[in-house]
């Protein structure tokens, strides 16, 4: 990376910034999960490497900057791997993996304390909300909204229930937060619930094409 993006080095890597890398993040990322669906180790190494390429060339932008390097990425996830996992670094005692998911949120809240991202005029709620990230994609903002609305002690379907306009339950996206809801309630997740979908029905369009004319 460092010679990539060095005088004499690919001209296309020199003109990267943090901002036009992030489509490629995000492409990468799904590229792996779709390694993932097919069960190819080989695919899934190599789409791993492809991602493990996003973070070199950020850290890179960032040195060049003087902000941090990859050494600095390294460390700070050490740090945090460290931080929250005290029944693996410390010593403290867990009971099983529901403890275990229990602190860790105890221990990001109390992070977030710290840094005094928790201080929100809206209260704890929007406080949550607001640190969903906007390029999230629709469903997993969906699921992530909706769960945090039920932590808050609030029941989503009765929101969602009194919403109007082009948000009303008989409206076509009234209709997609039923269908989140209702996977959620039935302990599924939406995201996987729809590629699994999406799979069958191209596969099926798939056997449909390539078969003879009757």
């Amino acid at each position: 990376m460092d010679r990539l993006r060095s005088p004499g080095g690919c001209p296309w890597d020199i003109e990267q910034t943090h901002a036009s890398l992030v489509p490629y993040a995000i492409e990468e990322a799904y590229e792996v999960a779709d390694a993932v669906d097919s069960g190819d180790p080989a695919r899934l190494a190599d789409e791993l490497g492809d991602l493990l390429l996003q973070v070199l060339f950020h850290a890179r932008i960032a040195a060049e900057a003087g902000d941090f390097d990859v050494d600095d990425v390294a460390a700070t996830l050490v740090a945090k791997l460290t931080r929250r996992h005290p029944h693996v670094f410390a010593d403290v005692t867990v009971s099983g993996a529901d403890e275990v998911v229990t602190n860790w949120q105890a221990i990001k809240a109390a992070e977030r304390a710290e840094a005094g991202e928790e201080h929100h005029p809206g209260g704890e709620l929007a406080a949550a909300l607001g640190r969903l990230p906007r390029g999230l994609p629709a469903m997993e903002r969906a699921t992530k909204t909706v769960n945090r609305v039920r932590k808050a002690g609030l029941d989503p379907a009765a929101l969602a229930a009194a919403l109007g306009g082009e948000a009303a339950p008989s409206s076509p996206a009234g209709q997609l937060g039923e269908a989140v809801l209702a996977a959620l309630d039935a302990g599924l997740d939406p995201e996987t619930e729809l590629r699994r979908w999406t799979a069958a029905l191209r596969a099926a369009a798939l056997r449909e094409d390539v078969s003879p004319p009757g």
